[in-house]
């Protein structure tokens, strides 16, 4: 079989997309799928993400746009690979906003002998990336979701979206696994790597990881961190990864206005930044912290890929709980649970949170509780296990 990935964005750029389409390039290669991957030109080649498997898929490097340009990038790169399937990485982001992506398929439709066309929707949110789209922007999505032969969806919110929409035939519930392996550097040293950000023995080392964002909850964070502070708690906040990203323009802004707060707030001593770095490191640092503290404004999804690494390194983890209930028709994802595998906290709430890392920070038993839950739940995320499930509907698709 052979399976051509579309991406805007891959390694060296950063971005959980990215990452996400290597890593499930590896997995797929392991089961003798052949995987070609169509990306930007800024991609490719060198870059800091140590190879964690065997198998390594053939990397396109070629699109300078991602306009209407992208439909003859897609066009060259079937006539050269002639895959059996060609499965596009959807985030607006990584596309520039630009709606070509979502009439791929239906342009794919037009060859005499096309492939099948799958569409992995990593995030159906817009409002912080194209406030003034509206509906328009919602039509586009699903115009790609009913052209698609079929649909991978990564978590239950975007899930029952698409359900209520009379798709259910389509989609398939594969969850996203981590884009960071738990395995640190030869020789890793906790403490050691704690000094190395300023954090002894008995501090609190609190851990953040990804792309800040409007989405991501960044001012609760830090005033949670001041809350705590100036309760006379020994806080410290470790800012694990890259800051803004490759996609997304508005991220910059966001990131400027959380690190104004730091400075009104007196707390630029408590917080370092680790800045992109090798992947190894990243779980070098995420091992370093006491609790892991994702306040996510829609509520923890399996859409993040830093949850799904703070879940396989097995970390104490406070985030937000989803907004309402969603019905059984959500059930086929596994779900976080309150007090077992992290402590779910109400949204835009420093309060709580900071009365959830109190209680995780002063509680040993309930701490190691929520660790071991969360490394019990990442199993269910295993790359072998998600790319198995990739290769079930690509043959339910027809595709040999």
């Amino acid at each position: 079989m052979r399976v051509l990935f579309v991406t805007g964005e891959y390694p060296a750029m950063q971005g959980g997309v990215g990452d996400y389409t290597r890593q499930l390039s590896q997995a797929l290669g392991a089961q003798d799928v052949r995987v070609h991957v169509l990306t930007h030109v800024n991609a490719g080649g060198d870059h800091l993400r140590t190879p964690t498997a065997a198998y390594e898929p053939v990397v396109h490097p070629v699109m300078e746009q991602t306009g209407w340009r992208l439909w003859n990038y897609v066009s060259a790169a079937t006539r050269e690979v002639r895959p059996d399937v060609v499965h596009i990485q959807y985030q607006s982001a990584a596309y520039a906003l630009h709606a070509a992506v979502n009439y791929l398929p239906w342009r794919l439709r037009l060859a005499l002998k096309r492939p099948r066309v799958v569409t992995t929707f990593h995030d159906l949110r817009f409002p912080y990336l194209f406030p003034k789209a509206g509906p328009f922007r919602w039509q586009t999505v699903l115009a790609l979701a009913r052209s698609s032969d079929g649909c991978v969806i990564t978590n239950p919110v975007d899930w029952l979206r698409l359900i209520r929409r009379g798709l259910a035939a389509r989609l398939r519930a594969i969850p996203i696994g981590s884009n960071i392996e738990n395995q640190p550097p030869a020789g890793f040293d906790r403490d050691q790597q704690r000094a190395r950000w300023g954090a002894g023995p008995d501090d609190w080392l609190l851990g953040y990881f990804g792309f800040l964002n409007l989405g991501k909850g960044g001012e609760t964070l830090i005033r949670s961190v001041d809350a705590l502070a100036r309760a006379g708690h020994p806080v410290r906040l470790l800012m694990v990864g890259g800051q803004v990203g490759a996609s997304d323009p508005t991220n910059a802004a966001y990131l400027a206005h959380i690190e104004k707060l730091i400075g009104e707030l007196g707390l630029a001593d408590r917080v370092r930044w680790t800045g992109f770095t090798a992947s190894d490191q990243v779980s070098a640092n995420l091992l370093a912290t006491d609790c892991m503290v994702l306040p996510y404004r829609e509520g923890a999804s399996l859409r993040h890929g830093s949850l799904m690494a703070a879940l396989a390194h097995g970390l104490a983890i406070v985030t937000t709980r989803t907004t309402g209930t969603l019905p059984d028709v959500a059930a086929p994802f596994p779900t976080l649970r309150d007090g077992e595998s992290a402590l779910l906290v109400p949204r835009d709430d420093p309060a709580e949170t900071t009365g959830a890392v109190i209680r995780v920070m002063t509680d040993e038993a309930l701490r190691n509780q929520v660790r071991r839950g969360a490394l019990a739940l990442s199993r269910q995320f295993q790359w072998s296990a998600i790319a198995v499930r990739h290769l079930e509907m690509y043959r339910g698709l027809g595709v040999v």
